[in-house]
C-alpha cells in the first residue's frame, strides 16, 4: 500500500487540540499512540528532551539536550517527519539543521521557552545598534545560547558571530575575544556571567544590559572596557534555586554532593561542588558509585528520572519548590496522540517551518560552533 500523501501547509497558525483528546482516557491515548507510531515508523522519527515529561517521553527514538537531538534529526535523512518533543526553539533549530524534504512538528506551538522569551530579536538589534555606536561594530562578537529564536541566531549569522551550548560557551567566548575585543552574549546573563568568571574575567568586566533601561542601565565607559556584555535574561525555572537550599540539604545529607546546572545564579553555582550541562549532569550522577548521594539542580523531571534509574544511589532535588518547564509540559499524551493522528490521516499540524534566508542565516552562527566545537 503506497502512504498516505500529506498535506503541507506552513504558513498556518497554531491550531487548539481539538476537544476530543481532552477528555480522552490516558490508557487509550498511550495505546492510539503505540498503534500510530507502529502504523507510522518508517517514515518517523521522535524526539525528546530530558526535561520532558515522561508519558511522553517514554516513546521518544531519541533522547537528548536540544542540540543533540537537532544533529540527530539532520543525521536520520530517511525520516520524513521528525516529531519534536521539546520546545519552539528546539524544533526551529531541528529545521534548520534538517534536510530538504524533513518536515518538523511541534505538538503544540505554544511550548516556548521563558528564557528565549526574555530576547526578543529587535531588543538585542537595538542594544546591537547602541553599543556599536560607542564601540566599533567590528570589536563586538555576538554570541547568542542555543536556547533563542531562529530569528536572533540569524542576526548573529549575519554579524560574523555563533550559537553556544551550556557544555561550550567557554569555548565560544574564547572564541569570540580571539577574534574582538569583546563578547555581546545573550540570552542568558548567568550561563555567561558563570562561565566568564570561570574563564577569570573580572566581575567589572561583565556589565549587564537591562533592556528595559536607557542604554541598558549603563555607560559608555562600561562598554568600554567590558570584555563581554550580558543581557539581563533567564531561566525562570534555574532561577527557583537559592543558596539557603543548597545550605538545607548540606546539613540534612552530610556528605552530600551538590551538582547544578550553569543557567543557576551565581551564588548557587558558587556553593555547588559541580556545574555543568544537562548531559554532565546526566553522566555524573549515572557514573557515580553505588551509595553516593547527590542533589541536583535542574529541571524537576530530569532529576525524578535520574532518582528512578539510579536506585542504588541517592539523589534529591534541589528545591523545595516544584520547579518544572511549564512550557515543555504543554507537550503532553493528548497533543502528541493528536499530531500522529493527523499524520495518519495524510494532514500536517504544527509544522515548525524556519523559511530562507532567518534559516541560511541562522544555520551559518550554528556551523560557526559546530566548527569550533569538532575533536581537534
Amino acid at each position: 500500500m503506497n502512504p498516505t500523501p500529506i498535506e503541507l501547509d506552513p504558513g498556518r497558525p497554531r491550531q487548539p487540540l481539538p476537544e476530543a483528546y481532552r477528555a480522552l482516557d490516558e490508557t487509550e491515548a498511550l495505546r492510539r499512540i503505540r498503534e500510530n507510531i507502529a502504523a507510522l515508523r518508517d517514515r518517523l522519527l521522535i524526539l525528546g528532551h530530558h526535561y520532558q515529561r515522561d508519558d511522553v517521553f517514554q516513546f521518544a527514538d531519541v533522547f537528548g539536550d536540544s542540540l543533540k537531538l537537532s544533529r540527530e534529526a539532520a543525521s536520520r535523512q530517511d525520516k520524513e517527519f521528525v516529531v519534536f518533543c521539546g520546545v519552539h526553539f528546539m524544533a526551529e533549530t531541528a529545521d534548520i539543521v534538517s534536510k530538504t524534504g524533513q518536515q518538523v512538528i511541534l505538538p503544540d506551538l505554544a511550548a516556548g521557552c521563558s528564557l528565549a522569551d526574555t530576547a526578543p530579536p529587535d531588543q538585542v538589534e537595538d542594544a546591537w545598534d547602541e553599543m556599536t555606536q560607542v564601540v566599533p561594530r567590528n570589536s563586538v562578537m555576538p554570541v547568542t545560547y542555543i536556547n533563542s529564536a531562529a530569528t536572533l541566531k540569524a542576526f548573529v549569522g549575519r554579524e560574523g558571530g555563533a550559537v553556544c551550548t551550556s557544555s561550550n560557551a567557554a569555548a565560544l567566548i574564547r572564541w569570540g575575544l580571539a577574534e574582538r575585543k569583546r563578547v555581546f552574549f545573550f540570552p542568558d546573563q548567568h550561563l555567561g556571567r558563570n562561565t566568564a568568571l570561570k574563564m577569570g574575567i573580572h566581575e567589572s568586566e561583565l556589565p549587564l544590559w537591562d533592556p528595559h533601561r536607557p542604554f541598558g542601565g549603563l555607560v559608555p565607559e562600561q562598554i568600554e572596557r567590558a570584555r563581554v556584555i550580558l543581557w539581563k535574561g533567564q531561566c525562570s525555572v534555574h532561577q527557583l534555586f537559592r543558596p539557603e537550599d543548597v545550605s538545607f540539604w548540606r546539613e540534612k545529607l552530610p556528605g552530600v554532593r551538590v551538582l547544578v546546572h550553569p543557567e543557576c545564579r551565581r551564588e548557587v553555582v558558587d556553593l555547588a561542588d559541580d556545574v555543568g550541562s544537562t548531559e554532565h549532569i546526566i553522566r555524573t550522577v549515572t557514573a557515580a558509585p553505588a551509595g553516593s548521594c547527590w542533589v541536583v539542580g535542574t529541571e524537576l523531571n530530569l532529576v525524578t528520572r535520574l532518582q528512578r534509574l539510579n536506585p542504588d544511589k541517592t539523589v534529591r532535588f534541589l528545591s523545595p519548590t516544584v520547579c518544572v518547564c511549564s512550557t515543555m509540559s504543554r507537550i503532553d499524551a493528548p497533543h502528541l496522540l493528536w499530531v500522529l493522528d493527523e499524520l495518519r490521516a495524510g494532514r500536517v499540524v504544527n509544522r515548525v517551518h524556519v523559511p530562507s534566508p532567518v534559516r541560511d542565516e541562522a544555520l551559518l552562527a550554528i556551523e560557526r560552533m559546530l566548527a569550533l566545537s569538532a575533536p581537534r
